[in-house]
């Protein structure tokens, strides 16, 4: 993000160049109306689509630089003039392809701003702010920083051999809640169902976009919440738990997440396993020789409430690190998801014009894949580079000093390919790129009526026992 210093979950994008965005300022200007007005002048399928990342995009720099606005009442202000909050639903990149804006509180009622006012309370507003600013850096550490605090999370003890879930089942529920029989317990207030039910297509590495359409998740998804924390302390309980109930009502109002899993360990559904939710963004992972691009719809998004902070360290609390192992236990004896299908947003998040990789940095080091008894994806080549030759800028290697292990040999076996072949290294990348451009454009020519098909699959393994 522009202003952010090393660390930050989401990288600095150039602004780019293309189309004239019509004007953002002023309050009847809409911007979602004025895209597709641009857009049904274009005929072209694929200039359409460039012309609508462009253009998105032009309003996703605007709504990075309001955010990176310190003064609340001053990002509500710009909101409201340039009215970008109408645009966010369709933005590629979201906070760590999470949250389109940090939760707003409630509006001041009318009748309390005018009896503060009447009473002329300069003093009390000055002394509050006084106080706020004291405890601004406790809550929110500057990013790029260190926080003063004490770390709160512990490193969980790795299991005795591999850790393969075996018979989680539902053993209780009630209204608001699911218990299940390795402890978790899901808290259900918040479950909503999703825009549209969970569809999508996969390609093969040898013969491009598969015929059938899914229905159930192959695999997860983690991310961090990058939300406002305040200190683990007793004293803060209150603003703790407001807080997260106030991230878990955003979250479910924009259908952000199928999980999260809330700082004191307690796991929330977000939105229904069935159902897509709004968490990948522009992404790409695989396996053996199939390859799912933009993962929204196979993966299921699970989210720490935390900020990643460059993963100098484990940034969540033990509570929370056993509660997101019990959470995986579940959903992959649920949907039988293989361990190298349980991957981070950092792993597989890419910029599909650019053709790079960590557009967003969440867990792009530093997920406890040991302590899940999952296997270490960071010494896996990132099918966006072995496969498809995406690359990196000086943004990503600000935040991250260093790929990951797999990166660099994913490039290794492209240069030995380039090598055998006779052919230059770029000239590798321009024909792996093209073949994601290519893939991609398949899958935006799909008709929407066609997701409404899902191809015939066998119920998940525990839906009879769970009386689903």
């Amino acid at each position: 993000m522009r202003g952010r210093s090393v660390g930050a979950p989401r990288r600095a994008a150039a602004r780019p160049t293309g189309p004239a965005l019509p004007r953002l300022l002023g309050l009847r200007a809409n911007p979602i109306a004025a895209v597709e007005q641009g857009a049904r002048a274009i005929r072209d399928p694929v200039a359409k689509l460039r012309y609508l990342r462009q253009s998105l995009e032009r309003f996703e720099t605007l709504d990075e630089r309001i955010q990176a606005v310190p003064f609340a009442p001053a990002r509500w202000a710009l909101n409201r003039v340039t009215q970008v909050e109408r645009a966010r639903p369709l933005f590629s990149r979201n906070p760590n392809g999470a949250l389109a804006s940090p939760p707003r509180r409630r509006p001041v009622p009318v009748a309390t701003r005018a009896r503060r006012a009447a009473h002329a309370a300069v003093l009390l507003l000055a002394v509050a702010a006084g106080l706020a600013i004291a405890a601004y850096p406790r809550a929110q550490p500057t990013e790029g920083t260190d926080s003063g605090l004490p770390p709160v999370a512990e490193e969980l003890p790795v299991p005795q051999g591999a850790l393969t879930p075996e018979d989680v089942w539902r053993v209780d529920s009630g209204d608001a809640f699911e218990l299940y029989s390795n402890g978790l317990r899901i808290d259900t207030t918040f479950a909503v169902a999703g825009e549209e039910p969970r569809r999508y297509r996969a390609f093969s590495t040898t013969g491009g976009l598969e015929p059938g359409i899914h229905d159930e998740p192959v695999g997860i998804l983690y991310h961090t919440s990058e939300s406002d924390l305040w200190p683990l302390e007793e004293s803060f309980n209150e603003k703790l738990r407001d807080s997260s109930q106030g991230l878990l009502q955003y979250l479910r109002r924009r259908h952000v997440y199928h999980y999260l899993v809330d700082r004191f360990g307690q796991v929330f559904r977000v939105v229904e396993e069935k159902d897509r939710a709004n968490h990948a963004g522009m992404s790409i992972w695989s396996r053996g020789d199939r390859v799912w691009l933009n993962l929204n719809g196979p993966f299921i998004g699970v989210s720490f409430e935390t900020r990643w902070a460059g993963g100098r360290a484990l940034p969540i609390t033990r509570a929370q690190l056993e509660a997101g192992r019990r959470l995986t236990d579940y959903l992959r004896d649920k949907w039988d998801i293989p361990g190298d299908m349980c991957v981070t947003h950092g792993l597989a998040s890419v910029n599909a014009r650019k053709h790079l990789i960590g557009h967003h940095v969440d867990w792009a080091r530093g997920f406890p894949f040991e302590a899940y008894g999952l296997p270490d994806l960071y010494q896996r080549p990132p099918p966006a580079v072995a496969l498809f030759g995406f690359g990196y800028d000086e943004q990503f290697l600000a935040v991250m000093g260093e790929p990951w292990p797999g990166v660099r040999d994913a490039e290794r076996a492209l240069a030995a390919e380039a090598a055998g072949s006779g052919r230059s290294l770029d000239d590798v990348r321009r024909e792996r790129r093209a073949l994601y451009d290519r893939w991609l454009s398949e899958l935006a020519r799909e008709p929407k009526e066609s997701t409404r098909r899902a191809s015939a699959r066998p119920a998940p393994k525990r839906a009879a026992s769970e009386g689903d």
